[in-house]
């Protein structure tokens, strides 16, 4: 099976609204259901996991009956981190999922995950066992020298790469190195993410395609952008 994990547990205070920035409706429908049309609709994707800011459990289920996104299993809290809450949608899975099937871990508030994208995860955690979304890094990286202002290397951005959600793991591995990770405490704090927190505990990555047009909505620019990529596509099914 091909399970994903969204996750939708913070409150996104740095949007400035009322309501988790991922129940904002964005023209009449909220981004996470966006996101979560976008698995509902992929032919591999056998089921989904959403996890949760709590108090919105009730209100999710009844937009996912709304938008029919039938392929909606379950519903969890989130933990005060992002680490957390994906560690409690993949310790969610224990005793259902299969260690051969692959997890998605996805963004909620990445709503235009191309099919193409969520394809070539998938079909590269099925090859290696692990994938993770990538682009080229186009801009120059220098390292800045200890005064903070002057700087005399550069890495070549030809050894960079971006990455982001869409990430798919087996769920063996997957399970297996949260538990490690939670227990040693390594890879769960800061920024840390699946990736990440897998590299640290010396596990060797694959890198899937990406696609720019998968934004995180994170400010009220990012939440712009969205809509105007929304009204374009409207008016291009109009023609």
């Amino acid at each position: 099976m091909n399970i994903a994990i969204i996750i939708a547990g913070g409150s996104g205070s740095r949007m400035g609204q009322d309501i988790p920035k991922q129940f904002i409706n964005v023209f009449d429908k909220p981004i996470l259901i966006y996101t979560l049309e976008s698995f509902q609709r992929h032919p591999q994707v056998d089921a989904i996991e959403v996890v949760c800011i709590d108090g919105w459990h009730d209100v999710l289920w009844a937009y996912a009956k709304q938008f029919n996104i039938c392929k909606l299993r379950w519903v969890i809290s989130g933990g005060k981190t992002g680490q957390e809450s994906i560690r409690n949608g993949v310790f969610n899975l224990e005793g259902i999922a299969e260690d051969n099937d692959n997890i998605i871990i996805h963004d909620g508030i990445r709503p235009l995950v191309e099919p193409s994208v969520l394809t070539d995860v998938i079909s590269k955690c099925s090859q290696f066992g692990n994938a993770v979304t990538s682009m080229p890094y186009n801009e120059q990286i220098f390292v800045i020298d200890e005064d903070g202002n002057t700087t005399t290397k550069f890495i070549p951005r030809e050894l960079l790469r971006r990455v982001s959600t869409p990430q798919a793991y087996k769920f063996s591995l997957l399970v297996s190195k949260y538990h490690e990770a939670f227990e040693k405490e390594i890879g769960i704090h800061g920024s840390h993410y699946t990736n990440t927190m897998m590299t640290e505990l010396g596990v060797r990555l694959y890198l899937a395609a990406g696609s720019d047009k998968n934004i995180k909505l994170t400010t009220k620019d990012d939440l712009e952008l969205f809509k105007a990529y929304i009204k374009a596509n409207k008016e291009s099914c109009l023609k």
